[in-house]
């Protein structure tokens, strides 16, 4: 038998101890009820939870209506999206899996077309599904692209409304039982706007240079963590690079970046890239290979000093251990691997030879794939 992975391992984060260190990234199933999560959220996240993932994130989850990427996303912007919470995660949560929250807003990006409609900016055939655009607010009056929706410039004095609802909707989050919030900063959506010269043209103090520039993602998030239980961890997603040259935000920037909010209370920055121009999450003009992103979080996590998630193409155990065991990173998140095996973090127990008797897989399916492995070499887990 191999010895024992870090990947496997618990890590304590505050109060909160993870069975592992495997992550479920937020993805966006655009299936939401006016903002309400529905039985297929259910299905969705609890399979990575029978799959013995440690922490499982829902999607990113609207701090106001106008704050959807489409007509299609969760939203925590009122009372009555609890409930629906609160039942996933008590299910998620019997099952062995702590839950996350990612708080978001699109900002310049939000009212689009739900992916397999087209990605792009809502058009006459969308009007007719019911999908109509609203108005969308931005760091500054610059659309994300040609023939998309002109943002309005968020007003200064509108801006503490909007920190207020991040916090709010912390306050949400913990009363449906999650047990980690993340404020989304990445992707090109509202706070990366405003943190990228790219996209913000501002004359205020909430643009210029980049202590201005980063106003916004320090207010949201000193609210969201005076909102959020002391003893929950706080994630923050960052695009570690806007991509494309200089001119946008730089990995510099992220090092700084960090270390400014792990003065505030973050305890662990989630690092992706790009999305600034698109409607993707684009990797900033980086070739997407396994692990493409890595470099960041280990530069991010040595320089800051703070806890990172590595996040991209991380799709094998032997990788992903690799990773941990290099010191590049503290959580490995995953994403469409898991939507490709949801029960990728119990494959890798069995591929680490560290549960051959499929003692930590759901006891309704353990005991039929144990029975099997005692009979068939063929399935008997890698030693």
């Amino acid at each position: 038998m191999r010895s024992a992975p870090l990947l496997l391992s618990p890590v304590q984060i505050r109060a909160l101890t993870l069975r592992n260190r495997v992550v479920i990234s937020p993805m966006c199933q655009y299936s939401a009820e006016d903002g309400h999560l529905t039985d297929w959220h259910m299905t969705h996240l609890g399979q990575f939870a029978l799959g013995g993932t440690g922490l499982v994130f829902t999607e990113a989850t609207a701090v106001e209506a106008r704050g959807r990427i489409t007509h299609g996303d969760a939203g925590l912007w009122t009372d009555a999206q609890i409930a629906p919470y609160r039942r996933i995660f008590d299910f998620l949560k019997s099952h062995g899996a702590a839950t996350g929250v990612q708080l978001a807003h699109a900002g310049r990006k939000a009212s689009m077309q739900r992916p397999w409609f087209g990605n792009g900016p809502l058009g006459e055939a969308d009007f007719k599904r019911g999908d109509h655009p609203w108005e969308i607010i931005g760091a500054s009056e610059i659309p994300v692209d040609d023939g998309w929706i002109v943002p309005r410039e968020i007003a200064a004095s509108e801006i503490p409304d909007l920190v207020d609802q991040f916090a709010a909707a912390a306050r949400r989050a913990d009363q449906a039982g999650a047990d980690v919030v993340e404020v989304h900063g990445a992707h090109g959506y509202l706070i990366a706007s405003f943190l990228s010269p790219i996209s913000n043209r501002r004359g205020d103090r909430y643009g210029g240079d980049r202590q201005g520039r980063m106003r916004l993602a320090l207010e949201v998030t000193e609210a969201v963590r005076a909102a959020w239980p002391d003893d929950k961890p706080l994630f923050f997603r960052l695009s570690a690079i806007d991509g494309g040259g200089s001119e946008g935000w730089t990995l510099e920037d992220s090092v700084f970046l960090a270390k400014t909010l792990k003065g505030l209370g973050v305890d662990v920055i989630d690092c992706s890239s790009g999305g600034i121009s698109g409607p993707a999450t684009a990797a900033g003009g980086a070739k997407r290979q396994p692990g493409f992103q890595v470099a960041f979080s280990e530069r991010i996590r040595a320089e800051a000093e703070i806890m990172t998630a590595a996040v991209g193409l991380i799709t094998h155990p032997e990788q992903a251990e690799a990773i941990l065991r290099d010191g590049r990173a503290d959580l490995i998140a995953i994403g469409r691997e898991a939507l490709q095996n949801p029960y990728w973090t119990a494959h890798a127990a069995g591929y680490f030879g560290a549960d051959a008797a499929y003692a930590d897989w759901p006891k309704q399916y353990g005991w039929w794939l144990e029975r099997r492995a005692a009979t068939s070499d063929f399935y008997a887990p890698e030693a």
